[in-house]
């Protein structure tokens, strides 16, 4: 961010009356700025269109939102951190771990090992860089677990935080833990976190699951567009949470099965197209003997297709010991 522009009353056209009524709708931070619409700016503050795109044009200016050459992209995707699993096998398939700035999907039926996979990132993210973490010197790094179906346990938190040594009790105040009660409280929770990331330096945003509740409130063919649209705006809000604030998001996923398939797999994920373009990587799970998981990568544009083997034990994700 530049050196001129550190709040939202140093933006061009943001006076004392205007930044009140901004805050107040939730645009507290110059990240909340640069991804508002000049429509939604100009109903919250009360403001001409005009001066509402001034504003978020400064905001992403300071930002460093603009064109840049593909080798900028590249230093910057080197950048990106990682988070690991507990298990080797799963991070070398995921390319070192779960990714900032980007969603990643894991899929597949009751069991598979989604929630528990959820529960260890929450743990995993608080571990120094040099453990798989994204904590740094004096600034733990925080997650918030939206939990849509109750699946949240806290007894697995505390098992997961003693096998590397860490204070349970420490470990669990540092995840914010929220049950989405519907789809519109899950999109309005998702909106409130823009001004919560910055300011807990929160590094991971997990939802368990994405569409259970989308799910349950458009059944039927007919309510399959409504349906569709919603879940499209809530994803790309997830994703540029990821991407302005540099964490991982993890979403799971449930799946269906397809009568109509005869041959390979006929279990697909919820979501349809819609879910098979928004996260960066998609993952499906299954089970296999006792408590081995297979994980597979079903889509990253920047990974090899493959498989691995990881268990599920007392005490979190690890590796099989044969």
């Amino acid at each position: 961010m530049s050196k001129e522009i550190r709040s939202i009353t140093d933006l061009p056209g943001v006076g004392p009356a205007t930044a009140n009524k901004l805050i107040e709708a939730g645009y507290a931070t110059i990240e909340a700025i640069a991804v508002a619409t000049p429509q939604e700016l100009s109903a919250a503050a009360g403001i001409p269109i005009t001066t509402a795109q001034r504003i978020i044009k400064a905001a992403r200016e300071a930002l460093d939102i603009r064109f840049k050459t593909a080798l900028e992209v590249k230093k910057e995707r080197l950048q990106t951190r990682k988070i690991t699993t507990g298990s080797r096998n799963l991070d070398d398939l995921l390319g070192g771990g779960v990714e900032t700035r980007t969603i990643t999907e894991f899929f597949g039926e009751f069991g598979s090992g989604k929630t528990q996979i959820c529960h260890q990132l929450a743990v995993n993210v608080q571990l120094p860089k040099d453990k798989g973490g994204l904590s740094e010197e004096g600034k733990v790094a925080k997650a918030v677990y939206i939990d849509t179906e109750g699946t949240f346990r806290w007894e697995r938190i505390e098992a997961m935080s003693k096998r590397w040594g860490l204070d349970p009790d420490e470990v669990m105040s540092n995840i914010y833990y929220i049950r989405a009660i519907n789809s519109d409280h899950q999109i309005a929770i998702v909106d409130e976190l823009f001004n919560l990331v910055p300011k807990e330096n929160i590094k991971l945003v997990v939802v368990d699951s994405v569409t259970s509740h989308f799910r349950a409130e458009y059944p039927g063919r007919e309510n399959l567009a409504a349906r569709q649209q919603k879940l499209n705006k809530h994803l790309h809000q997830l994703s540029r949470l990821a991407e302005i604030y540099d964490l991982a998001v993890v979403i799971t996923n449930q799946v269906m099965a397809k009568p109509d398939v005869f041959y390979g797999d006929p279990t697909q994920p919820v979501g349809g197209h819609v879910l098979y373009h928004a996260p960066g990587v998609r993952v499906q799970l299954r089970k296999s003997r006792g408590n081995k998981r297979i994980a597979r990568i079903i889509d990253a544009p920047h990974l090899p297709e493959g498989e691995a083997v990881f268990v599920i034990t007392d005490y979190g994700i690890a590796d099989p010991e044969d």
